[in-house]
């Protein structure tokens, strides 16, 4: 298929930490099956990431670590678009002309902004609010045909497709309407702590959250303090919260399924099945680890990638902007 006739893809991380096992799972992984037929687009959403205070050399240490785990996860550089939002000067242009086509009674009923607002009493800043505007900007500068969400993101694209359809009832046909994306076997990884809870690159209980790059003695260990139950059979169930959260993961790196699972641990207690978890997490694991330790001895490279991505993502935010400055009256 023609590039031009393909329907593209777009999905951004923020570089604002390690990213966990959920990420991996839920998202990154999962990224790579678009690559042959569709036009992709990843971003490291550092604009996203200033919302909250950040220390500007582990900032730009992040985004090289977030770019390079794109790749060490399985993202091919010449088979989809990677690049640094702040690198496409278009994505906060169109983001302040979307604040402006964004109602504040539909920014104030978003939860997010709720939830890091009430973590971050100190700065509730106006970036923090209007910040699903900028996602909007995101996802409709590309002319977007399939955002892949997790479920705690699905209230931001309705709003980018509310903004959309807007912005093309005052001006006629200007941007793509995005569906999203959010395949049946996408696996919703839980704090191992407190398995209710998803599990959050931001959570301050260290035990709680597996991330990507985390040694193998370290993910034995978290695996080992898991919380789960006070009954001794591994069944999947919506009663035992910590059980299940620790099957699906294994079920993610070994393929079995959830009836195969009960049967390998029938009659076995909960120390040989964290220990099984852990030895198949941290396995499945370490070859992205050690891609990404590769990728990151080679700066020279990240930023060669950096610039093509750039330069391939400023060609279709161009013509976009080009579009929408025209049909809201500003002279080029």
């Amino acid at each position: 298929m023609a590039e031009n006739d393909k329907k593209i893809v777009f999905s951004g991380v923020q570089p604002s930490g390690n990213l966990t096992l959920g990420n991996y799972l839920g998202a990154i992984k999962n990224f790579s099956r678009f690559s042959e037929d569709y036009k992709t687009f990843y971003c490291v959403v550092d604009l996203h990431a200033i919302t909250v205070r950040q220390v500007p050399a582990e900032l730009r240490k992040r985004t090289y670590e977030t770019l390079a785990l794109y790749m060490a996860c399985g993202l091919d550089p010449e088979k989809n678009t990677l690049f640094v939002q702040s690198h496409v000067p278009q994505h906060a242009e169109l983001g302040w002309i979307l604040d402006c086509y964004t109602m504040f009674g539909e920014l104030s009923r978003m939860t997010q902004f709720k939830d890091k607002s009430a973590k971050n009493a100190q700065n509730i800043n106006a970036g923090l609010f209007t910040y699903p505007a900028l996602m909007a900007a995101d996802i409709l500068l590309y002319q977007t045909d399939i955002v892949p969400v997790g479920i705690d993101q699905k209230q931001h694209l309705e709003l980018a497709r509310d903004v959309a359809a807007r912005f093309n009832l005052i001006y006629s046909d200007t941007f793509k309407i995005p569906e999203g994306y959010i395949p049946t076997d996408t696996m919703k990884i839980m704090s191992l702590q407190e398995p209710t809870a998803k599990m959050s690159k931001s959570d301050p209980n260290e035990n709680a959250v597996i991330r990507i790059l985390d040694s193998k003695d370290d993910v034995m260990r978290k695996f080992k303090r898991a919380v789960t139950d006070s009954e001794t059979s591994v069944r999947y169930s919506e009663d035992k919260p910590g059980v299940s959260n620790l099957m699906t993961i294994y079920r993610a790196f070994t393929g079995k399924t959830f009836e195969e699972i009960e049967r390998e641990f029938d009659g076995k207690g909960y120390g040989d099945f964290k220990l099984a978890v852990g030895e198949a997490c941290a396995d499945g694991l370490k070859d992205v680890r050690d891609e990404f330790a590769r990728l990151m001895q080679d700066k020279a490279y990240l930023e060669a990638v950096m610039k093509k991505g750039a330069e391939e993502a400023y060609g279709y935010a161009r013509r976009t902007m080009s579009k929408v400055r025209r049909k809201i009256g500003f002279v080029n």
